[in-house]
């Protein structure tokens, strides 16, 4: 079977999969392409093996922790979780904790989780709701939500204490696509982290059709995993398992023709078609245009309800207007607009360090992944559905956080397309017997695919710079070093 795929051998990440490429498929489609997916973006990034250390050893997660997550622009949450004054929602990444905050005029702000006096966490981790000042439990320090120290008991007994030096010390905050990023970086203003406008690149101009923020939480989901954060980021960053952990999938999804890209530092994205066999099957066993309708739309009777496709039309271009059609009706609006390759395939952008973006309305999917505790092999991974907003009536209430532990089924979550939870069963099963062959294995690191899993070594290249470079000056921005050499911690 494989075979089919066999590439000639030619300068590192060069070689592509025979047969079309992302880009021919999405050419033939029946509706223009957005530019935006028909750019190319890939350099090659190295070869070397990635030491399984730099999942397992806890030295090294204390140096991400240390120099990495106090410098990135993370999603803290949708700006409808604290839709009024007073409202807060709690972000949590290893030790840090930010209570971000709806204020009486409006704004966001986010404030470090901890009282001054003690040090009690003043909202508890992952907590949302409404609190018109931030009051410690411990003893009743109280801050108003611009972080102004206004109740302090037994004033008397602090006259070390002054009011303008004991404002609750704030943290960057910045508004993206319907999201509230924050931002733990404490360095001076000349050594600061990039804005967050700076550090987005090309997602604004990218999403420009694809506002989230003109979209709700459907579904949310926050799942325990028994794996480190980039092992499990790693998983959804490439197409290349679908072969094996999807096998489902390869009559109707492309995968070793899917399109990997990386622009700049921060960004990377793939995209893999939907209602296009994969490569890997044999010509005698790739569906035609017909059963790849049938398959696409359920059909297991002859009187079941599937067009059928006149003499030239792709199963594609009708599946798409079908779903328009569906979702349309199901969503309260219009998707008439959209590409075909904007309603069913998978695209899907990964922003560093941990938060991945779907634009396409099937396949309206936005996770991350944080690690849990000081444990390197544990992780949450939080999944939101974002569904669009009706056109008439009212949103929806974003949905409440469903948690899962380790052995939960996606499948559980009310809401969730049980295909998809299925799907996310199948991706993170592997996580557990991967984190074990971590420590067995006589040979002491991954080997990665030079373009399939280009967008997991960028992943680990990033973390290294972080680690080894502190990321100097606000907006520099060295070229990523193909070494892929083990760090000292």
């Amino acid at each position: 079977m494989t075979d089919q795929i066999t590439p000639v051998t030619v300068d590192p990440g060069a070689a592509r999969c025979p047969g079309p490429s992302t880009r021919d498929i999405i050419l033939e489609d029946s509706t223009p392409t957005p530019e935006a997916l028909l750019t190319e973006s890939y350099e090659f990034e190295g070869d070397t093996d990635i030491p399984y250390e730099e999942f397992t050893s806890a030295a090294y997660a204390q140096a991400e922790h240390d120099h990495m997550w106090g410098r990135t622009w993370q999603w803290a949450c949708r700006e409808e979780h604290i839709p009024e004054p007073g409202d807060y929602y709690v972000y949590d990444v290893g030790d840090r904790s930010a209570v971000v905050v709806r204020g009486p005029d409006g704004s966001i702000k986010a404030f470090h989780n901890a009282c001054l006096h003690r040090g009690t966490q003043l909202k508890p981790p992952a907590s949302m709701g409404y609190s018109p000042k931030l009051r410690c439990p411990f003893h009743g320090w109280t801050w108003d939500l611009d972080g102004q120290l206004v109740d302090l008991p037994c004033e008397w007994d602090f006259p070390h204490v002054d009011d303008d030096s004991f404002q609750l010390p704030q943290i960057r905050t910045g508004l993206w696509g319907g999201f509230v990023f924050v931002n733990f970086d404490d360095c001076p203003p000349e050594l600061m982290a990039a804005p967050l406008e700076e550090y987005l690149g090309v997602l604004p101009d990218h999403f420009a059709n694809w506002d989230l923020g003109d979209r709700y939480v459907e579904v949310h989901i926050r799942k325990k995993l028994p794996a480190n954060w980039k092992a499990s980021a790693e998983a959804f960053l490439e197409a290349y398992h679908i072969l094996e952990t999807h096998s489902q999938s390869i009559y109707s999804a492309g995968d070793a023709n899917a399109q990997y890209d990386v622009f700049g530092d921060n960004v990377t994205r793939f995209i893999h078609t939907i209602a296009t066999p994969s490569p890997h099957l044999p010509p005698e066993k790739r569906p035609d245009e017909q059963t790849m309708l049938n398959m696409l739309m359920g059909r297991k009777n002859p009187d079941d309800d599937v067009p059928t496709l006149a003499e030239g039309e792709r199963a594609r271009d009708v599946y798409a207007r079908h779903m328009q059609q569906v979702l349309g009706e199901q969503y309260d609006n219009d998707f008439s607009h959209l590409s075909v390759a904007e309603t069913i395939d998978s695209i899907e952008y990964h922003l560093f360090p941990n938060a991945f973006f779907f634009p396409g309305l099937q396949i309206p999917l936005c996770y991350r992944f944080r690690p849990d505790g000081p444990d390197p092999d544990r992780c949450i991974y939080e999944v939101l559905y974002l569904r669009p907003k009706p056109r008439s009536g009212k949103v929806p209430e974003p949905a409440e956080p469903h948690d899962l532990d380790v052995d939960d089924s996606y499948t559980t979550v009310p809401g969730l397309p049980t295909s998809l939870g299925q799907v996310l069963d199948q991706d993170t099963t592997n996580l557990a017997a991967q984190t074990r062959g971590f420590k067995s294995s006589k040979k002491r690191g991954q080997t990665l695919g030079n373009y399939q899993e280009v967008r997991a070594r960028h992943l680990q290249n990033m973390v290294r710079r972080y680690i080894t470079e502190g990321r100097g000056a606000a907006g520099s921005s060295p070229t990523p070093s193909p070494s892929n050499q083990g760090v000292s911690t």
